[in-house]
């Protein structure tokens, strides 16, 4: 990091440390020991201002307290045939580790169906996957690796993808929503693999509405491969 990352990381750190008490335990679940590496993917989703990236975090320490987040991996779905037709519906799974130690995950976007439990029951699993993932494998190997590790990479399998998938929309959207407010920068970069035509298009049409910021980070962060 440079001079003015680890000053904006001194000032954040300050701000947190005065956040009430009921705060405070779930603040501890989010960095799980690694402090200012935490702050990092706060600050970098709102531009380094320290400002916008402290309300960024309380809200999301909020968020926490009141959906009683910390306890997620204590409930799990029931019955248990529910569990089982969410899972089979929403691909996902570790797949090994790259040269640098961070973890990959794979998801079957286009054979996932989302069709077999409300969307409720989608939500819970993706925050239960996100919450594993920091709270448990991730500290795990950075403890192995004798590093901090905080983010993980992602291969997103098009296999099978039809344009019936633009039916989950309102899903797709919830969990961005989730994942952009409360689990920030956790992912670098996504792979996109076996992409059919039909996503080729959507992503070429997708880029000529981007920002010129926005088509540095998608470049640094998104990088497609056709099967």
């Amino acid at each position: 990091m440079g001079i003015v990352s680890e000053e904006a990381i001194d000032e954040f750190q300050e701000l947190m440390d005065q956040v009430e008490e009921p705060l405070k335990k779930t603040y501890e679940r989010v960095h799980q020991g690694y402090l200012r590496e935490n702050l990092g993917p706060f600050l970098k989703a709102r531009n380094w201002n320290v400002c916008k990236a402290h309300t960024m975090l309380v809200e999301c320490l909020r968020w926490r307290v009141d959906n009683e987040i910390d306890g997620g991996l204590s409930k799990p779905i029931v019955p248990t045939e529910l569990y089982r037709d969410v899972r089979d519906s929403q691909l996902i799974g570790m797949s090994g580790y790259t040269k640098e130690g961070l973890p990959v995950f794979a998801i079957g976007v286009g054979l996932s169906t989302f069709d077999k439990a409300s969307v409720h029951y989608y939500v819970q699993s993706h925050i239960q996957i996100n919450e594993y993932r920091d709270r448990v494998l991730l500290p795990s190997i950075s403890k192995k690796n004798g590093r901090p590790i905080t983010t993980c990479v992602k291969v997103l399998d098009m296999t099978g993808l039809k344009l019936s998938a633009l039916s989950q929309i309102k899903l797709v959207t919830i969990i961005s929503t989730i994942d952009d407010l409360n689990y920030p920068e956790k992912t670098q970069p996504y792979y996109v693999v076996n992409a059919p035509y039909i996503f080729s298009a959507c992503w070429k049409g997708c880029k000529t509405s981007f920002t010129r910021e926005d088509k540095g980070k998608s470049s640094c962060l998104i990088r497609l491969r056709k099967g």
